[in-house]
């Protein structure tokens, strides 16, 4: 017999009905949920991993973090697993790999739907319909805004500050062929110039929408080595995900990607300062300035200070998303995170041709969803 992957420890079920009037799933997941923790004599802040199923009906996107905020779970991987009906099995081998990876320690695979004749008479209890959008916060931009609100109000950031970034996205971005900013530079002037959309953030602090893809293989170290691959190696990583709408957020100037750079550079055993690419997710220039104080780089309400003191060219102290990021490259929707990790194995194999770095040798990757909600960190090396 082989040595056990992972142990099943608590199992539940609602009792099936032709007909839920009034449910909703998020109140169906929830108490299968606590019934199986209780199956399993764990307390729900013993679980740090979730796997949901595809169809929820309260949300059309972002799921794992709609189902996380209702439970009041804040698990450090999360994801949907999409397979019809495999999809209850295939939620067991992914959360061993999970377990396996050192990504967490224990997941609740849960998945379920309610049945309704009238759909539209049912409540819907997602948060962010109850709490955000009847008051306005509709929609990424006026989310993000009141980040850089918060962050101005706590911090005494200004708008200059948030501007270098944008500045130096769209510097980058003129040195790559393949950014829908080649070649168009913005002054920290003509970013203060674009037009406001939601006060305070600025049109050219936002991502432009832009169709594309991006992909990425993974091998095993071992198979690398025996087809002669060029390659970079996946040295640490991290997730968290603590909310889905930003009224339910538990601070508006810290991230999830605190925790997930803390474990990435604990699994990989560098710190950032080690890194010689910073490839961060960069969909509103809030989420650079955050996302630089939550990786330790400078104390909190100083980056503008740290943008300030540095360059952040190929040629620069502190290169910092080379190919332009989303700001200057553009975001091909969800493809737009991939893009951080594209240029970052472009990077340390180079091959980033007109804008290579010196030295590559580590880098540090992020990826934010939701409204600094999911996140995700790589550490990436040019070495195994």
């Amino acid at each position: 017999m082989t040595r056990a992957k992972a142990a099943l420890i608590g199992v539940a079920s609602l009792k099936p009905q032709r007909r839920t009037e009034g449910e909703t799933t998020l109140g169906m997941l929830a108490r299968v949920s606590a019934k199986a923790a209780v199956d399993a004599g764990i307390e729900k802040d013993a679980i740090d991993g979730l796997l949901v199923g595809p169809q929820v009906g309260e949300t059309p996107q972002h799921v794992p973090a709609t189902v996380a905020e209702y439970l009041g779970l804040k698990p450090t991987m999360a994801n949907v697993v999409d397979l019809g009906g495999a999809s209850g099995p295939g939620m067991i081998w992914r959360a061993a790999a999970a377990i396996e990876a050192g990504m967490c320690e224990t997941v609740l695979c849960v998945i379920g739907n309610h049945r309704n004749p009238e759909a539209p008479r049912s409540p819907n209890r997602n948060p962010i319909r109850e709490f955000d959008v009847p008051f306005g916060a509709s929609g990424a931009n006026i989310s993000y805004a009141l980040l850089k609100q918060a962050h101005m109000s706590r911090h005494g950031s200004t708008d200059a500050d948030f501007a270098l970034i944008a500045h130096w996205a769209r510097r980058n971005a003129a040195r790559n062929p393949d950014a829908i900013f080649h070649g168009a530079e913005a002054s920290v002037d003509d970013v203060l110039a674009s037009p406001l959309i939601a006060s305070p953030l600025h049109l050219l602090e936002i991502v432009m929408p832009v169709a594309g893809a991006e992909a990425v293989i993974v091998t095993s170290v071992e198979r690398a080595s025996t087809i002669g691959a060029r390659a970079a190696y996946l040295l640490g990583a991290g997730e968290k995900v603590t909310h889905r709408a930003v009224s339910q957020a538990p601070d508006l100037t810290s991230g999830p990607l605190k925790p997930s750079m803390e474990r990435a550079f604990r699994q990989s055993g560098t710190s950032v300062t080690d890194m010689s690419l910073l490839s961060l997710y960069d969909c509103y220039t809030i989420m650079v300035a955050t996302t630089l104080e939550d990786s330790g780089i400078c104390k909190p309400g100083e980056f503008g200070a740290f943008m300030r003191e540095h360059t952040f060219g190929p040629d620069g102290d502190w290169p910092l998303n080379t190919h332009g990021g989303q700001l200057g490259y553009g975001q091909p929707d969800l493809a737009g995170g991939m893009s951080h990790v594209v240029e970052a194995v472009r990077q340390l194999r180079g091959s980033a041709e007109g804008r290579q770095i010196r030295d590559p040798e580590l880098a540090l990757v992020t990826g934010n969803g939701a409204t600094m909600s999911e996140a995700v960190a790589l550490v990436l090396g040019a070495g195994r």
